[in-house]
């Protein structure tokens, strides 16, 4: 049974130290290179990235309700960024759209608009889960090969030069780096040493994460590349690329502010009310299927996180940072390697904040080969093949709409395969409504010698049914009876109520005689 966010104090906050700290270093080494990544695709400053990256951890944190989201930079806003940095003519201009996004967001929270999530089905929730898994190994393992034309984050099918996922992980089998591939094999014995043995031999191998120590011993194999003691070198696509401070004078220079004298402008308007939806609806979908992964069941309450996405939103277009949402990524590395309450989030921002000040030199050491098995093990977690066996035991229902959200997540991108999976799931709703609109039983009257048709009506009767209810009533035969009983109907659609009014009508042709049981048409059709 699910549960609801319990109300907590500030010392509840590091209740689970012991695992949110550990989980929330892994975080950040997943969402370092994410944040820097969709920062180049949406042709922002980097550090804008890093911005909205600390502002995702540590404002939205704290505000959510989310026990285990993790809130960022997306990819799912890369295009609309760059689009409007470029319709809006300058980067602070479009901070501005960026505030003003957050403000409706907010207001979206406060109109308690967070009832949207509620309506997608779990297995289209499911779909998207294991779908992103798909994704997140598909497009790891070019950088685990060392092929880095793509940036980190990438969620796209398509890609520039008519390259596409798959046709990137052919380029990459042609284009192989052997330093990239000896730091992502050494990377994999890690991981899987790890999860399948070390962590059940002793408590410290728990707390020390498995990624953590793939980490620093990529760091180590890329210094002694650069020494030259193993002859395999790593070009500087192939490592992190934060931007680093020389003062703190020259980090405040990476902070921009917003130009407010355009806000009133039409398109900024537009730019924000589309940023609000979109970064909105990712969130909302990020949060059913993060409470989905979460082991303890805890459901968070939607408009609250409305509500902290837009604050977020608010203090990131201020200082400089992109749009944030929660996002599926990072929330599910958070799940997977062990966290407990929203601590690891706030912790993982802090980080990102901490490290962008003191050691930003040292983490331009970390290979993406590193970062891409840990992924590769988060995606291959969120798509295990057991869970392909569980939904097909389900049936079509499930299995269908589970398989097609899939499918068109790898094929297209996050929102248009979810799309797709309502679509497909609305359509079994659809033939379900028409099956059960009605049931009949067939007598035989021993007075008249008619054949008695009974036509119990369901209890919500929509415009969907007519069609099943005049399949059933216009294959009753002539000369017999039909009763339309509508005793348990709460609710009949005013298109049935007009088709069964002509039927009493016309049923006079062929001899058949109509009974009705509660039946209550308006009253324009009683003259008729």
């Amino acid at each position: 049974m699910s549960t609801s966010v319990p109300a907590s104090g500030p010392l509840d906050l590091f209740k689970h130290i012991n695992r949110d700290l550990p989980a929330s270093i892994v975080v950040f080494f997943v969402a370092l290179p994410l944040c820097l990544g969709i920062a180049l695709a949406s042709g922002a400053p980097l550090f804008s990235g890093v911005i909205s990256g600390i502002i995702g951890g540590v404002v939205v944190g704290l505000a959510s309700g989310s026990q285990l989201g993790v809130s960022g930079p997306a990819a799912g806003l890369a295009v609309i960024v760059l689009a409007a940095i470029s319709n809006l003519g300058s980067y602070e201009t479009f901070l501005a759209a960026v505030v003003l996004a957050g403000v409706f967001q907010f207001l979206l929270g406060q109109f308690k608009a967070g009832f949207i999530a509620y309506f997608v089905p779990s297995s289209v929730i499911k779909g998207m889960l294991t779908g992103i898994g798909l994704l997140i190994i598909l497009k790891q393992i070019p950088h685990a090969f060392g092929y880095d034309a793509d940036f980190e984050g990438d969620e796209a099918f398509e890609q520039a030069g008519g390259h596409n996922t798959f046709s990137d992980i052919l380029q990459a089998w042609d284009l192989l780096t052997p330093g990239a591939i000896l730091i992502a094999a050494v990377s994999f014995a890690i991981l899987i040493l790890w999860d399948t043995v070390l962590t059940k031999k002793h408590r410290v191998f728990q707390l020390l994460q498995g990624p953590i120590v793939v980490v620093l011993v990529g760091i180590a194999l890329n210094w002694a590349f650069m020494n030259q003691w193993l002859g395999y070198t790593l070009s500087p696509d192939q490592i992190v690329s934060l931007p680093v401070a020389k003062s703190l004078g020259d980090f405040a220079s990476f902070f921009t502010h917003p130009d407010f004298s355009q806000v009133a402008q039409p398109l900024v308007i537009k730019t924000a009310l589309v940023m609000a939806i979109v970064a909105s609806l990712e969130t909302l979908l990020c949060v059913e299927a993060t409470d989905k992964l979460d082991p303890l069941k805890r459901v968070t309450p939607t408009n609250r996180e409305l509500k902290a996405q837009g604050l977020g939103n608010m203090v990131s277009g201020l200082i400089g940072g992109l749009p944030i949402t929660q996002v599926i990524v990072r929330s599910s590395a958070n799940i997977t390697f062990g966290a407990q309450s929203k601590l690891s989030a706030v912790l993982h921002g802090f980080w990102l904040l901490l490290s962008a000040v003191t050691i930003a030199s040292f983490l331009n050491m970390i290979p993406l080969a590193s970062l891409a098995t840990i992924l590769i093990m988060v995606g291959y977690k969120l798509a295990k093949p057991s869970l392909f066996k569980q939904m097909y035991a389900l049936g079509w229902e499930q299995f269908i709409p589970f398989i097609v959200t899939i499918v068109a997540i790898v094929f297209t991108d996050l929102l248009t395969g979810i799309g797709l999976g309502l679509v497909v799931a609305v359509f079994f709703t659809l033939h379900h409504s028409y099956r059960n609109s009605h049931y009949i039983k067939q007598t035989r009257s021993s007075v008249e010698g008619r054949e008695v048709f009974h036509l119990v009506l369901a209890e919500e009767v929509s415009f969907f049914n007519k069609a099943s209810i005049l399949e059933v009533l216009e294959g009753i035969p002539a000369n017999s009876k039909v009763v339309i009983d509508c005793t348990n109907s709460k609710s009949i659609a005013y298109d049935v109520v007009e088709f069964i009014h002509d039927y009493q009508q016309h049923a006079k042709l062929k001899n058949i005689e109509v009974e009705t049981i509660q039946y209550n048409p308006p009253k324009h059709l009683l003259g008729h």
